[in-house]
């Protein structure tokens, strides 16, 4: 399959340290491919490097080594307009108190196709309205952002996102403070868009159980490096997973293909 992003050892290090860490945290050697058209899961413990990927992804930062190409081409021969034309990222927290409306929210999304107009056209509305309605917030256009649910919210951001027309679509943990009835929300959305649209995503997760629903392969990282990527049964493995996460774990699989990662808890 044809690589959409391609990572070629690449390397960052942030420059002062932390004042939680005796040193500062680096990314060595991120070498991996993003194919067209599939779900790509990043997953590991805090620290691992996860929020880093998608700076570097987004040229939030620039590696201090290496190479990212997208379809390619180097992300550092790209403009901030033209990234954003192909790359659109779906924060984790969207703001709280956002004085627009959900259709103004969503027309965001096509500022990077006209940097220097002010106002929409016709072809800007007609994406946006498709992108409301892909997501299920067509019918809150008019309401204001502020007055949405958490996973309203959460849908009218992926929407804008939509807007933009990317080929590459990254979630920074889309499921976080969101029930189980939007879980499921959200993650039937990312399939539906993935299979009918063919957008190609990068998941970035927390949620091992949700990545190895969603995703085609997971990526683990641990401690700035890729400690495995692959299918989800590849990844997801006990003395993996223990290692990584520094704590007992199962894994078991349903009889219809399901893989389920619990904690074992220590007897008290």
């Amino acid at each position: 399959m044809t690589a959409l992003i391609e990572c070629r050892g690449v390397g960052f290090a942030y420059p002062a340290p932390d004042r939680r860490r005796a040193s500062p945290f680096r990314l060595s050697g991120l070498s991996c491919e993003i194919t067209q058209g599939e779900i790509l899961g990043v997953i590991g413990p805090n620290s691992a490097g996860k929020t880093t990927v998608i700076r570097l992804l987004s040229k939030v930062l620039e590696p201090l080594s290496g190479e990212i190409l997208l379809e390619g081409k180097s992300l550092r021969s790209l403009t901030r307009w033209e990234l954003a034309r192909r790359v659109a990222v779906v924060p984790q927290d969207a703001p709280p108190a956002f004085p627009f409306t959900v259709e103004q929210l969503v027309l965001m999304g096509r500022y990077p196709h006209a940097p220097g107009r002010f106002f929409e056209g016709g072809e800007d509305l007609t994406i946006a309205r498709e992108a409301m309605a892909a997501t299920g917030v067509l019918e809150l256009a008019p309401c204001a952002v502020e007055s949405l649910s958490g996973g309203e919210r959460q849908r009218a951001t992926l929407a804008r996102a939509l807007a933009q027309e990317p080929r590459l679509l990254i979630l920074d943990e889309p499921t976080a403070h969101l029930d189980l009835r939007y879980q499921a929300e959200v993650a039937g959305l990312l399939r539906r868009l993935n299979r009918e649209r063919g957008v190609t995503i990068l998941l970035v997760s927390h949620d091992l159980n949700l990545a190895a629903e969603i995703a085609d392969r997971l990526l683990l990282l641990h401690e700035g490096r890729i400690a495995r990527v692959g299918p989800p049964e590849q990844v997801l493995e006990e003395s993996l997973l223990g290692a990584v996460y520094g704590c007992r774990v199962s894994v078991e699989k349903s009889l219809g293909g399901r893989l389920a990662v619990q904690v074992v808890w220590p007897e008290t």
